[in-house]
C-alpha cells in the first residue's frame, strides 16, 4: 500500500467511524440540535473525549498516525467506541505508517500439507475445510465438497466464496439464507485482511476485480467496516438437502499463518443434524458414481 493510499485509508475509516457515532451515545451533550452540519461527532469533540489536542486530533485523521503512542490509539479507539476488529484496524494503520513498506507478512501458502488434509478427511460428520483471508477454499472433507457443490469450479485458480458472493448474485442469493448480511461480512473481513496483509499482490487484485465488476461490494468497501471470522450461525438453502441452519467455527492454524480453519455442525437431534447426514448420504453415492466411473473408463 502506498504511502498516499494508507493516508487515505486512515482518513477514511476514521472519518467513517466518527460519523456513525452520535453525541448522545458519546456521553457528550447534543449542542447545536438539529443545526449540526456533521454527521456525527465533531472532530473536536472526538479530541476531546480521548484527550487530545483538536490539531493533533485533525492530524490524525488526516492519516498521519506514525507518531501517534499506543496510549494516544487506545483513547482514539476508546472515544470512537471502536470494538475489537476496529482497533486491531486502527493499530495496524498506524504500525504501516511506522514502517512504509513493511514489514512484510509472511505470504500465507497456496497449498495445504498433507497431514492437514488428514485432518480434514477424519471429520467425517461435519463439513471443514481451509481458507485464506482471501476466502480462496484451499482444502476441503467430502462434506464440505458437498455442501458447497453449488460453487463454481475454476482450473486455473482456486474456488473463492468472495467471487461467488459477488460475481454469482443470482446462485448466492438462492444459497445464502440471509444473503444481505454475507455481503456485508465478506467485504468486511476483506478489508480486515487488506489491514493484515496490505502487499498481498493476490488481494489487492481481488479487491480490483470486485470493485470493477460488482456494485454491491463498491458500496460495502466503502463503508470501511471491518470485521473479524470466527464464529457465527449459517443459513443455507443445499438444492440437494434443503434447508440447514449450521453452527459455524473458524479457527487460525498457528503453524499456518494466514490460513483458516472453519467448521459448520449441528446439534444432535435437530433438521440441520438430519439434513446433513442427508448429504453425507449423496456425497458418498456420487463418490461412488465417479469412481465407477472412472473404473469403466
Amino acid at each position: 500500500m502506498a504511502t498516499t493510499d494508507l493516508r487515505t485509508e486512515i482518513k477514511e475509516f476514521l472519518s467513517s467511524r466518527r460519523a456513525r457515532l452520535t453525541p448522545e451515545r458519546a456521553g457528550l451533550p447534543a449542542h447545536g440540535g438539529g443545526n449540526r452540519r456533521v454527521r456525527g461527532l465533531r472532530r473536536e469533540e472526538v479530541a476531546v473525549l480521548a484527550g487530545v489536542s483538536v490539531d493533533y486530533y485533525v492530524r490524525m485523521e488526516r492519516g498521519g498516525l506514525a507518531g501517534a503512542s499506543d496510549g494516544v490509539l487506545d483513547a482514539v479507539a476508546a472515544a470512537l467506541r471502536l470494538d475489537e476488529a476496529e482497533r486491531e484496524h486502527l493499530f495496524r494503520l498506524a504500525r504501516q505508517s511506522r514502517t512504509p513498506g513493511g514489514p512484510r507478512r509472511r505470504r500465507p501458502a497456496v497449498t495445504v500439507r498433507p497431514a492437514l488434509q488428514q485432518v480434514l478427511d477424519a471429520i467425517t460428520d461435519a463439513p471443514a475445510w481451509i481458507c485464506n483471508g482471501r476466502y480462496d477454499v484451499l482444502a476441503t472433507n467430502q462434506l464440505a465438497r458437498a455442501l458447497y457443490a453449488p460453487l463454481p469450479a475454476d482450473a486455473r485458480r482456486p474456488a473463492n466464496t468472495a467471487r461467488f458472493v459477488y460475481l454469482e448474485p443470482e446462485a448466492a442469493r438462492a444459497f445464502f439464507v440471509d444473503y444481505d448480511r454475507i455481503v456485508g461480512d465478506v467485504a468486511a473481513k476483506l478489508r480486515l485482511e487488506a489491514g493484515r496483509s496490505p502487499h498481498d499482490e493476490e488481494l489487492v487484485a481481488l479487491v480490483g476485480e470486485l470493485s470493477t465488476r460488482s456494485e454491491p461490494f463498491r458500496q460495502r468497501w466503502a463503508t470501511q467496516d471491518v470485521r473479524h471470522h470466527r464464529s457465527g450461525r449459517k443459513r443455507l438453502h443445499h438444492p440437494v438437502v434443503g434447508r440447514l441452519d449450521l453452527d459455524v467455527e473458524s479457527m487460525e492454524l498457528p503453524a499456518e499463518p494466514g490460513l483458516l480453519l472453519t467448521v459448520y455442525t449441528a446439534p444432535a437431534g435437530t433438521p440441520a443434524a438430519d439434513g446433513l447426514a442427508l448429504l453425507a448420504s449423496w456425497a458418498a453415492g456420487q463418490d461412488r458414481q465417479a469412481t465407477g466411473a472412472r473404473t469403466v473408463g
